[in-house]
């Protein structure tokens, strides 16, 4: 048997919250169904016009081509940062009309390389270097949104393989060990990491020849077959913290001083024939506990059951409120 009281809006509140939950996965576990952390390789194949049928391919739980790869990094990323590596700047130029249109002028920068979006993970002004040379690589780790949730939680991404390991800053830069070189990039709501720092294909190139030379991504550097190490290798471990949004429902169930004022417990019948309860439950004195609360429905289908840690007498002369609260 239950009583049953009405909620106002003003009984319940919802909140968002945010929760965060730490992953570690190791490359034998990339390509589990439940998983599914890939991992492509992308070139620069400029040289050659593209052909389903030869064009090498790339990736372990899904297949692309590697200069499809390549392209959608360097298009979705780095395409404001190909001819500088602080990024081009945005158009600025006025019109300044003259007596006729031969007599209007633009006035100001007109350039139109920094019209692109490439999904700045800080305020603050860093390099983006992307290899333009022929034959090119970058390396590309690609993390589900049912792993990460919202996005990656910045200082938690770890990528790690038998030619070292590489971190982020927290600023959406990959950090290659313990020399503090920027290798790359990681967008954290997109579960990407990018690594671009490599040697241009065996010459010189936008950034000069080996590693690059721009500090700081001079000096401890890493090369195309340690990029390639990163994406191929299966003695891997990926590990980062994903953020994701719930809701927490807060139930207000307010007893006033004149309800629910006798006990509903069979224990407090003396007699199984007229239901008769005990005469102390009808002395003044008396005061019934609460021990469970139940949501219902419009139509009193018993939803959720909230129990209380330990019986709660109501009170005879205050309001009695009991807090639930529910995470969805």
């Amino acid at each position: 048997m239950s009583a049953y009281k009405q909620f106002l809006a003003a009984d319940i509140t919802v909140v968002p919250f945010e929760v965060n939950k730490a992953f570690s996965y190791k490359g034998i576990e990339f390509n589990a169904s439940d998983v599914s952390i890939n991992r492509f390789l992308g070139k620069n194949l400029s040289g050659s016009l593209f052909n389903p049928d030869t064009d090498p391919t790339t990736g372990q739980t899904s297949i692309e081509y590697q200069r499809l790869v390549y392209s959608s990094i360097q298009e979705l990323y780095y395409s404001n940062y190909l001819t500088s590596s602080y990024g081009d700047p945005v158009p600025t130029a006025s019109l300044v009309p003259g007596t006729n249109s031969e007599g209007d002028r633009l006035t100001g920068y007109t350039q139109a390389d920094g019209r692109y979006f490439n999904y700045l993970q800080t305020t603050l002004t860093f390099e983006r270097i992307f290899p333009t040379a022929s034959n090119a690589e970058v390396g590309v780790l690609s993390i589900p949104s049912r792993l990460y949730g919202n996005y990656i939680v910045p200082n938690s991404f770890r990528w790690s393989c038998p030619s070292g390991s590489v971190y982020d800053d927290g600023e959406g830069n990959l950090i290659f060990g313990a020399s503090g070189t920027i290798i790359g990039n990681i967008f954290y709501a997109h579960g990407i990491a990018v690594l671009t720092n490599g040697a241009i294909g065996g010459g010189s190139g936008e950034y000069g020849s080996g590693l690059y030379g721009i500090s700081p991504y001079g000096g401890g550097g890493i090369n195309y077959s340690t990029i390639e190490n990163f994406i191929t290798s299966s003695n891997v471990t990926c590990s980062f913290s994903s953020s994701l949004t719930i809701y927490e429902s807060q139930y207000k169930c307010t007893i006033s001083e004149n309800e629910f004022n006798f006990t509903l417990n069979p224990s407090a019948i003396s007699s199984s024939i007229d239901g008769a309860v005990y005469n102390f439950i009808t002395a003044s004195y008396f005061n019934p506990y609460v021990t469970t609360v139940g949501l219902y429905d419009e139509n009193q289908n018993l939803l959720a059951i909230g129990k209380l840690s330990q019986p709660l007498p109501t009170s005879p002369t205050t309001d009695t409120t009991i807090l639930i609260n529910i995470d969805r």
